[in-house]
């Protein structure tokens, strides 16, 4: 078993789990441990997968409760019959007790500064939604379990290397799945909003007509370096 861990800070960090036993270091723990020992402190995503073409495997109980207690927010991928998805760590473990540690309090500026606070809040997009953004083809976006706050926001698209723009956000809008329109459809450079629907099937597999989502209207400013 292989395993990779993002840092709030984005640097990746890798474990290796070479042969299992009961109580043994799974792979997610040992990227863990390596990360904790580099210095990172809060966590973004984190993935394991096997070898034999096995692709992405879903953690084991204990590394589900290690999440949760440390690393409530980090988005953990799983298989599904989709295709792998990320969910928070939380929601692996729905009924789980909570305990708060000192090492879930905030951390210390004088430390370590958090990129999520260094700066407008991030807006996290798949690099394909990229040109329609900057082409103003796209200037809503939703979001499911993912809000966001009215004023200065960066836009991350999530290539390699990232992009980030500056934008404003304008408009949030809080409905019910069943109610999207087609002009929000249309706000997103698609049609209909049966089209949106199934586009956020896409991310969000699990979402149902009855969830509320939030629906966010932003503009981009002018990029550095442009007229």
């Amino acid at each position: 078993m292989g395993a990779a861990v993002m840092a709030a800070d984005y640097r990746m960090f890798a474990g290796v789990n070479l042969y299992h036993f009961t109580g043994g270091p799974c792979a997610e723990l040992v990227a863990l441990g390596a990360a904790r020992a580099q210095g990172a402190r809060q966590m973004r995503c984190i993935v394991a997968v096997g070898n034999h073409g096995r692709g992405v495997v879903g953690p084991c109980g204990r590394d589900r409760q290690v999440f949760v207690d440390y690393y409530p927010t980090v988005r953990v991928i799983v298989p599904t019959p989709e295709g792998p998805r990320s969910v928070l760590a939380v929601d692996l473990m729905p009924l789980t007790q909570r305990w708060t540690p000192e090492g879930m309090s905030g951390l210390d500026p004088s430390l370590y500064q958090d990129p999520e606070t260094a700066g407008p809040p991030v807006i996290r997009f798949h690099p394909r939604y990229l040109e329609d953004v900057r082409s103003g083809a796209k200037t809503r976006t939703t979001r499911f379990r993912d809000p966001a706050r009215l004023g200065p926001a960066r836009l991350v698209f999530e290539s390699d290397p990232e992009v980030v723009l500056p934008a404003e956000v304008t408009g949030v809008r809080h409905c019910l799945v069943s109610d999207l329109t087609d002009q929000d459809a249309r706000a997103e450079g698609l049609t209909t909003a049966t089209e949106l629907r199934e586009a956020l099937k896409g991310h969000y597999p699990d979402l149902a007509a009855t969830d509320e989502v939030d629906v966010i209207t932003f503009r981009i400013n002018a990029e550095p370096g442009t007229a």
